[in-house]
């Protein structure tokens, strides 16, 4: 089995030298630091403990409160900087802890999404790489591990990942109001008192439909902003002021839940993370690769034990696995592809990793998009120019949708908006973000970005040689039409990685641009 050139499982690479949450043994350290590009392999950073030691010091982890919402946008909070959108609580934890300002997910399509963040790999490397397909078993799951070191798990509302994750928690159930999360306080009440706890909270917010409810503020559609890929009409600025209130209501809900860890004077020894599955559902957003989709919000927090401040290191929710476990105390897995984000929870000026990949695979439409990120630069390829990349949000069914669809129809639509009709669209994207961060302005056909252009397609080419990604010779064909209408005969085709069993591969690709290649 080949073996990465970075640390796996978990362990945080050398760029960050000092490690606060585990013990480091000293020879380990020392060598750490004289060779700092060098990897570790594969010893962890927390010691090794027996099953009888684990279960001795269980008592003293910490505990967990993961909050995974749906369909959540990275710039549609309060502490992201957006003008409307009221996030008071989740403003705080922001505030008290470690807001990451570069986090992506490895796919915008909600269970390839889960699926990923349990094992801490790669779409095609877990084996699950297309929306509403089932993770296989035998995987390394960081839920089975805590579970196995003595904490108490629990998953409540939105599942998503297929009955092999079902052992890994103590309780399951799909919440007996997943789009408001109103049993998640009873939940937490009624824990086991002599266990560390993990729960896995899903909301359902903010996915379609809207649910509006008294738990969250309205905003009038007067005063939305309407990105100008999308109509600015009043329908669109109705559409997003429902997802906006959803958006809200997720910080209801974290509030409500920050208040009951105080009342049971544990809320210092409880990590709170708030992340999302994917970027917002609307047209250009969900699915695709552009940071509208890929770019969530994740915020961890341990109130009293962590610094505040924001850091701009780039994160990816493949490294939510590793991070979890060190901060638990626990070992990593060899299977895991992320790296732990501990040193940058210590230090906001930590860097564990200068490069991110996404993918975009069939999620209702065909689609096999890969996208890769360093520095100021996102360069995307894509292996069916021939094909609109269309999405659900995009169709009919939803009034944004319906909107370009009638601007489309009366000729009035601008350059911006035309994106999501392109048809053949350009095999390959490349965007320099602080001045393009809509990402509007391919720059690939520009002469002079040549160099970061080739630059970029070599990470690109390291990655999918190394992860196992492939192109697949019969891939799933559209399920519905692009007016939203189910089509007959549709049938799942060959996943990506499968030509190449990628589910065996552990290698994470290139995690910093400079890495140099070696023998495995």
């Amino acid at each position: 089995m080949n073996r990465p050139d970075p640390a796996p499982g978990g362990a945080s690479l050398n760029r960050c030298p000092h490690h606060p949450f585990a013990a480091f043994p000293a020879a380990l350290a020392l060598a750490a630091l004289a060779l700092p590009c060098l990897w570790l392999a594969p010893a962890p950073l927390a010691l090794s403990l027996s099953a009888a030691d684990q279960a001795e010091s269980a008592v003293d982890r910490p505990n967990f409160l993961f909050i995974i919402t749906d369909d959540i946008s990275r710039d549609d909070l309060g502490c992201y900087g957006h003008p409307l959108v009221r996030t008071p609580h989740l403003d705080q934890l922001a505030a008290e802890g470690r807001l990451f300002e570069n986090a992506y997910v490895v796919s915008s399509s909600c269970s390839v999404s889960r699926c990923s963040i349990i094992t801490g790999r790669y779409p095609h490397n877990h084996g699950a790489p297309e929306l509403h397909t089932q993770l296989p078993p035998g995987h390394f799951l960081f839920t089975q591990a805590l579970k196995n070191a003595g904490y108490y798990t629990a998953l409540s509302g939105k599942h998503h990942m297929g009955p092999a994750v079902n052992d890994s928690f103590d309780h399951i159930d799909g919440g007996s109001d997943p789009g408001m999360m109103g049993n998640w306080l009873e939940l937490l009440q009624n824990r086991p008192e002599d266990q560390p706890f993990f729960f896995w909270f899903a909301a359902f917010d903010a996915h379609r439909p809207w649910r509006p409810s008294n738990h969250a503020v309205r905003y009038n559609p007067d005063d939305i902003e309407v990105p100008p890929y999308m109509v600015d009409s009043m329908a669109t600025r109705e559409d997003l002021a429902e997802y906006y209130h959803a958006v809200s209501r997720t910080d209801h809900f974290v509030g409500l839940l920050r208040e009951e860890l105080e009342r049971q004077g544990i809320a210092d020894n409880t990590w709170i993370i708030y992340t999302a599955d994917n970027g917002r559902p609307f047209p250009r957003d969900k699915t695709r690769v552009f940071d509208s989709g890929m770019a969530v919000p994740l915020i961890i927090t341990r109130p009293g034990h962590t610094e505040p401040g924001r850091s701009a290191s780039l994160a990816s929710s493949i490294d939510l696995a590793p991070t979890i476990l060190e901060l638990a105390g626990l070992d990593g897995s060899e299977r895991i592809q992320g790296v732990s984000l501990a040193p940058v929870i210590a230090d906001p000026a930590a860097v564990v990793r200068d490069v991110i990949y996404s993918v975009h695979n069939w999620h209702v439409f065909q689609a096999h998009v890969r996208m890769v990120r360093h520095g100021d630069h996102v360069y995307a390829r894509n292996a069916f120019p021939e094909r609109r990349l269309w999405s659900i949000e995009a169709s009919l069914r939803y009034p944004s949708g319906a909107e370009l669809a009638t601007a489309r129809d009366a000729g009035t639509l601008t350059e911006a908006q035309q994106e999501v009709f392109l048809q053949p669209r350009p095999a390959e994207e490349l965007y320099h973000l602080p001045g393009d961060p809509l990402q509007l302005d391919n720059l690939a056909a520009n002469p002079e970005h040549a160099p970061v252009l080739d630059h970029l397609r070599a990470l690109l080419d390291r990655w999918v040689e190394q992860t196992g990604d492939s192109v697949p010779d019969n891939p799933t064909a559209d399920r519905d039409d692009h007016d939203g209408n189910r089509l007959p005969d549709w049938e799942r085709g060959e996943f990506p990685g499968a030509a190449t069993n990628a589910v065996e591969i552990d290698h994470p690709g290139p995690i910093f641009a400079d890495q140099q290649p070696r023998d495995q």
